[in-house]
C-alpha cells in the first residue's frame, strides 16, 4: 500500500526469499499479495545458488539504480513523484550494510576451513566452536550466540582469512555516514498473534 501511494518499488532484505521454492516457511510475497508493484531480490536464485551479506550488497545496489534510472526516465528528476525504493524485510544486518554503504571485500572462500569448522560442529557440538571464537575475538563472542553456527563460523573464517577481528571491522564500518536520505520504520504486532500465524504457516 505505501508502494502505491509514493510511487515505490520494493527491494526485500530478506536472507531466504531470494531463493526459489522456498516459499512457505520464509512467508515469501506472493503475486497477489504484490498488487502489481515491482519487487527485487524474491526468486532470483535455486536454493543451491550462495547467497551472502556482498551479493546482497551488489544486487540491492542494482536495484536501487535501476528503481532510480526509471524515475529519471519518468520524471527527468528522482524524487519529484517518481519511483522510490522500499527496502523490506527480514535480515537487520543486510539492511544495515546497504544504508550504511558498509564495505565488504568478496574473500575468496576456504571451503576446506569452512568444512573443517562445520565438521567440529556437528562432532563436538556449537560450544567448542563459541569458545574458539573467543580465544580470537572476546567482542563476537559475547555478540553472536552459541547456537548461531552460520555466524560464529563466519567470524572465525573472517579472522582466518585476515588475521582481523570481525567485531573490530564491525565497529569501524558503523561510524560510517548514509550516503542516502532515507527513513526507517519498524512494524510491531501482538505476539499471540505472530505465533499462532507461524504456527498455522
Amino acid at each position: 500500500r505505501l508502494a502505491e501511494q509514493i510511487n515505490g518499488e520494493i527491494i526485500s532484505a530478506d536472507s531466504i526469499q531470494i531463493y526459489r521454492h522456498m516459499d512457505i516457511g520464509s512467508a515469501k510475497v506472493t503475486l497477489e499479495e504484490m498488487h502489481g508493484i515491482r519487487h527485487y531480490l524474491i526468486d532470483e536464485l535455486e536454493p543451491d545458488e550462495e547467497f551472502n551479506i556482498y551479493i546482497f550488497q551488489e544486487k540491492a545496489k542494482a536495484a536501487i539504480k535501476e528503481i532510480y534510472q526509471a524515475a529519471k526516465k519518468a520524471m527527468a528528476q528522482i524524487y519529484a513523484n517518481g519511483h522510490v525504493p522500499i527496502v523490506v524485510g527480514g535480515t537487520g544486518f543486510y539492511i544495515q550494510s546497504l544504508l550504511y554503504d558498509i564495505q565488504f571485500t568478496e574473500e575468496k572462500n576456504d571451503m576446506a576451513y569452512r568444512r573443517k569448522l562445520e565438521s567440529v560442529a556437528a562432532r563436538d557440538g556449537a560450544e567448542i566452536l563459541h569458545k574458539m571464537l573467543a580465544a580470537v575475538d572476546e567482542q563476537s563472542a559475547r555478540d553472536i550466540h552459541a547456537n548461531n553456527v552460520k555466524r560464529v563460523i563466519r567470524a572465525l573464517e573472517y579472522y582466518h582469512q585476515t588475521g582481523e577481528k570481525i567485531s573490530v571491522h564491525n565497529e569501524e564500518q558503523r561510524q560510517r555516514i548514509s550516503p542516502y536520505d532515507f527513513r526507517y520504520f519498524v512494524l510491531n504486532m501482538d505476539r499471540t498473534l505472530l505465533f499462532q500465524r507461524i504456527d498455522k504457516r
